[in-house]
């Protein structure tokens, strides 16, 4: 088979159906990315640099190695050449040349530039060689050997003598520095996986232009709530929940910036927070909604409500399969890039990505901009990552065009205060409350009685209570740990169900909706869980026990008892001891304060003032607000353009990498996970996989990997091997003590 021929240099090259050869030429693909890095970044005043990072990050590509090597016979023996040249050991390094030749051009200010141009497959690297070695930006800008491998006589004078330098200025000073070019990196990044794609795979490129826009989508909103009101009984929570809606529409008309949303659990947030979100959007030009979930586990919940309103105008994203390992160029290509109007992501996904390195995690930054972000139980933000976290939604706000919706039953104190021994908290200024009168509203819903035990240390055992929740045709009981879940199953009579992280999402959802359904027939039904249920999960119990923790999470426990206010009385929640300590570190510590804050108490436990003063205690006690000096590692050297991306993308990790996700034979998983194994991963399959996907601790990862029980079906994907591994009631068997659930995935 004849070659493409080396008359012009090449960046691409695929065999079409017809078994010949397309080229993708170089000077195309620079000019291609060039112009829409540019577009991406102009909403951030940024178009000027990202139009020049992309005329340059391929600069590398003009040199004979690289062209030998995109040419050579064994670049052909596959479909997709793009993918063999960057999945090979024996690649050619085409990033560090357009990354020199930036800083030849413009001095110190070609060092922003090298930031991205020499990290557009790697990843953002460090600046110190301290840390990472020969992959430093400082170390890779003395190999200039790379430079002058490139024929300057032959590339085009446009490319490399272009017309305009930038003259646009970081946003947010020094501070801003790291956030400003991470959004440039992510203008680079998707303009070069688009332009890629769009010579790869037109078909995949074409689907990306199918989502309806904001104005219809508010027409689809409106009509579901106008039908949803006119179907529900005329009962007085109801009513408060139309005056919720009401007040969150008539805010929505305010100036884009901070807000917040403190409405008692079964107020009906999760509605209402759309409706502002989508108002908002719509009145300040704002380009999508993303809805931020604490938990992995409950994501599909309150994504599957959105998808019963809006359709396939919603993308589901969370962190459980996302290519971070393993990556190659068509894992990337299926990474997504948050191009859909609605967003349903959770916390480590958000927030880990404005601190990220690495190219699939950074893409979909720059469609952050100019939208409205819900951050649902904003409560479950780590204290240990709260300065960096406040600090980021700050300049969002102030230089990004984000307006912030905080919304929870418990609402943490997150303005700026004094921490005794430490440097004062920034925190955040100026939210604007929805609701007119917070107080008021607490003391209309309040439709339970929290019964607190007379000894706050003396521990029940699992058989008295089992004994206790047996009395009881309904009842819910939440502990805080998933081989307490387990256990404490076991001693229950037989129907009982069972919830925990240790069920994929698909098996979790079957278990809800068999909940609801009892429920709504008024069947008995007895349910013992983890805290996955205390946060976007709408159950309505007349009984529901909770094993001793924070005060938020006893509060969020109370929400899923007397949901509805139609009991004739309030409700019970009955706080209890447990046998086993809470999780050491937040958990454990949170619930310290709660006993603390029980000791004595005269007013109303879930109460707005009480629920403050928890949070107060619960940030002070914190070891440290930035347990990893973030905000250091990234402000300390700002100003000489010495930044440690990588470092921080490293220790920046709401979650501790302990967990492998593996993903589970339940359902239709197998012919889903059958198709993975055959053509790799893509958007739509990840997406659909991602509800089969189970976290478990290291230990039992390695003890299933060496039985056998677990196999790499991908590049860093394990699945499942036979049926015994996962029960139908329980999820992933184990043997032992099972890590307990983080609160939050």
């Amino acid at each position: 088979m004849e070659r493409p021929s080396k008359t012009q240099y090449l960046a691409h090259v695929r065999q079409d159906s017809n078994g010949g050869w397309k080229e993708h030429l170089l000077e195309e693909h620079l000019q291609g990315v060039s112009r829409l890095a540019g577009e991406l970044a102009q909403p951030f005043e940024g178009g000027e640099w990202a139009a020049l990072a992309g005329l340059w990050h391929d600069l590398g590509k003009y040199s004979a190695d690289f062209q030998d090597y995109l040419t050579v016979a064994s670049g052909y023996e596959k479909q997709d050449a793009h993918v063999e040249i960057e999945g090979s050991s024996k690649r050619v390094n085409h990033s560090s040349a357009g990354a020199i030749f930036a800083c030849e051009k413009m001095g110190a200010k070609g060092r922003l530039l090298a930031y991205l141009i020499a990290g557009h497959h790697a990843g953002l690297p460090d600046w110190s060689a301290a840390e990472t070695g020969a992959a430093a930006l400082e170390y890779r800008l003395t190999s200039k050997e790379y430079l002058e491998a490139l024929p300057f006589s032959k590339i085009p004078s446009q490319i490399i003598n272009p017309d305009i330098l930038p003259s646009q200025k970081p946003l947010g000073g020094a501070d801003g520095l790291a956030l400003w070019l991470r959004m440039l990196f992510s203008c680079l990044v998707d303009a070069d996986f688009l332009d890629t794609e769009i010579f790869m795979d037109e078909e995949r490129a074409a689907i990306r232009q199918d989502y309806r826009d904001l104005i219809s989508l508010l027409t689809d909103f409106n009509g579901h709530m106008e039908q949803m009101i006119s179907k529900s009984d005329p009962t007085p929570v109801n009513a408060i929940r139309r005056d919720i809606l009401r007040q969150c529409r008539t805010k929505a008309a305010f100036m884009p910036g901070l807000f917040s949303l403190t409405v008692p659990t079964g107020g009906g947030k999760t509605l209402a927070s759309m409706a502002f979100a989508l108002e908002h959007a719509l009145a300040h030009n704002r380009k999508r909604i993303i809805y931020v979930i604490p938990y992995t586990s409950i994501i599909e919940q309150t994504a599957g409500i959105f998808r019963s309103i809006f359709g396939d105008n919603v993308v589901e994203h969370h962190s459980n399969l996302d290519p971070d390992k393993g990556e190659n160029a068509r894992s990337r290509l299926a990474a997504e890039n948050w191009d859909a109007p609605i967003v349903v992501t959770t916390n480590v996904q958000f927030f880990e990505s404005l601190f990220a390195s690495r190219t699939s995690r950074c893409r979909k930054l720059h469609n952050i901009i100019d939208s409205v972000v819900v951050l649902d139980e904003a409560q479950l933000l780590p204290p240990e990552f709260l300065q960096p976290i406040t600090d980021v939604i700050n300049l969002l706000a102030a230089h990004y065009g984000v307006t912030f919706l905080f919304s929870t039953a418990t609402q943490p104190k997150l303005a700026s205060f004094e921490v005794y021994g430490q440097k004062p908290f920034r925190g955040l200024d100026n939210v604007c409350e929805i609701i007119e009168d917070t107080d008021a509203l607490y003391a209309a819903l309040k439709r339970v009685e929290v019964e607190i035990p007379s000894d706050l240390y003396k521990p029940r055992d699992w058989d008295s209570l089992a004994a206790e929740f047996g009395q009881y045709p309904k009842v819910l009981c939440i502990v805080n740990r998933r081989d307490d879940a387990r256990l404490l199953h076991g001693l229950m009579p037989k129907g009982t169900l069972h919830l925990s992280a240790l069920m994929c999402g698909e098996h979790r959802s079957q278990v809800i909706a068999e909940i609801k359904s009892r429920l709504s027939h008024n069947e008995p039904v007895r349910v013992i869980s983890t805290q996955l249920v205390e946060a976007g999960v709408d159950l309505d119990f007349p009984v529901v026990y909770r094993a001793l923790a924070g005060l938020d999470s006893i509060a969020q426990a109370a929400g899923r008892c007397n949901r509805e206010g139609k009991l004739k009385g309030l409700g019970r929640v009955i706080v209890f001891v447990p046998p086993t300590s809470a999780p050491p570190g937040l958990l454990r510590q949170a619930a310290q304060i709660s006993v603390s804050l029980m000791a004595g108490l005269k007013e109303d436990l879930l109460g707005r003032i009480v629920v403050q003063r928890f949070f107060e205690h619960l940030y002070v006690r914190a070891p440290s607000l930035d347990k990893h000096s973030i905000t250091d590692l990234l402000s300390r050297d700002a100003r000489r353009a010495q930044i440690q991306f990588r470092t921080v993308a490293q220790k920046f990790k709401l979650i501790d990498d302990k967990y492998q996700t593996i993903l589970v034979r339940y359902g239709k998983s197998d012919e889903l996970l059958e198709l993975l194994s055959r053509i790799g991963p893509t958007r739509d399959l990840m997406r659909k996989l991602q509800r089969y996907a189970v976290n478990i601790p290291p230990r039992l990862f390695v003890h299933l990997a060496k039985t056998g029980d677990v196999y790499p079906i991908h590049s860093g994907i394990y699945a499942q091997v036979g049926n015994k591994l996962y029960d139908e009631m329980l999820g992933v068997i184990t043997d032992g003590e099972i890590a307990p659930d983080d609160l939050v995935i």
